[in-house]
């Protein structure tokens, strides 16, 4: 029962960055097995069982609440299975010191991704008229696909990014529409892992049974914060979080001396403690700017806003002189 319950708060708080910032349950959930002393391959088999669940009651809460383009969904899931399958045969045929450092590096570099682009860089971007097309979305879906079942996590961080960053979709649709997509990946990796794998004694059900039960508590609050939460604090803490314990968790598979260990660590901190104070300085700034632009919340809270520049249907206009619509200006063609 606590191993139960203890599991069930590390999938409610992982389901909770994941819901409300679109990626982070595979990279928070493994990096806690790893930490509890899982083997790499069936760290990230258990967590891919827990996703099943998880992914299921966010895609449903999501759902519900209007955040998922199925278009993109069934363009973006079925290539990402297929780069998940592919991912797990990977993990699953590397030596188990390769495995680990492989993982380790991973999750690192991704939680290190989280912890720059939620705290330092600007996440908002305008809207384009043209819509992600297969194109763009099925080699997008195989390449998160194949990182998210190798690397224990990924499928959130490179896909709620990149088409952030593509700017072809409503912010609050992207988070749905990955989380929503992420159920089907999560199925192909589980079976990957269980046909790839020769043994699961190595698989605590318990674990996974925690996992998921709090990860499907949580996909419900989760799914009504991406409106309300600011997604800078969120995802600076879990990015902050994951890039120190997977660089402890480096560190010491190097066999790095204690104060090299010492150094790269209070520089990690320093980091993070940076991290968060540009982002709760980025949340003032957008607040105004978004008041200035006239985006406040109907209940009084600008931070419902998805970032400075873009609103829940488009952008704002940029100069006073421009309507604001979906189409971007010449200027930022």
């Amino acid at each position: 029962m606590h191993t139960l319950l203890l599991f069930g708060l590390a999938g409610f708080l992982a389901q909770l960055v994941d819901g409300s910032l679109g990626m982070a349950f595979g990279v928070t959930a493994t990096t806690t097995l790893l930490v509890a002393g899982t083997t790499p391959a069936v760290a990230s088999a258990a967590v891919h069982l827990a996703e099943v669940g998880t992914t299921l009651a966010s895609g449903l809460s999501h759902w519900k609440m209007r955040n998922v383009d199925w278009r993109v969904v069934g363009t973006l899931a079925l290539p990402g299975a297929a780069g998940a399958v592919l991912g797990a045969y990977v993990l699953t045929s590397l030596a188990t010191s390769s495995a680990e450092l492989w993982i380790t590096t991973i999750l690192l570099l991704l939680g290190l991704y989280v912890l720059i682009r939620f705290a330092f860089l600007e996440l908002g971007s305008l809207l384009t008229a043209k819509r992600p097309g297969a194109r763009f979305l099925a080699p997008l879906g195989v390449v998160a696909g194949f990182v998210d079942a190798s690397g224990g996590g990924g499928w959130g961080p490179v896909a709620t990014t990149t088409l952030l960053s593509s700017g072809r979709l409503e912010p609050r649709k992207v988070v749905g529409s990955v989380d929503t997509s992420e159920f089907i990946v999560a199925i192909a990796a589980s079976v990957g892992f269980l046909v790839a794998l020769s043994h699961t004694d190595g698989m605590n059900y318990t674990v996974v049974a925690g996992l998921m039960i709090g990860g499907m508590l949580a996909a419900p609050l989760a799914a009504w914060l991406v409106r309300k939460l600011p997604p800078r604090i969120l995802g600076a803490a879990a990015g902050g979080l994951i890039v120190f314990t997977n660089s402890r968790a480096l560190l010491a598979s190097l066999d790095a001396p204690t104060p090299v260990t010492v150094v790269v660590l209070v520089g990690i901190g320093v980091l993070w403690a940076a991290g968060l104070t540009a982002a709760i300085r980025s949340i003032r700034a957008e607040r105004r700017m978004n008041v200035l632009a006239g985006e406040t919340d109907p209940d009084g809270d600008p931070s419902a806003q998805p970032a400075a520049g873009a609103t829940a249907e488009g952008p704002v206009a940029t100069d006073a002189t421009e309507p604001a619509g979906p189409t971007r200006s010449a200027d930022h063609a």
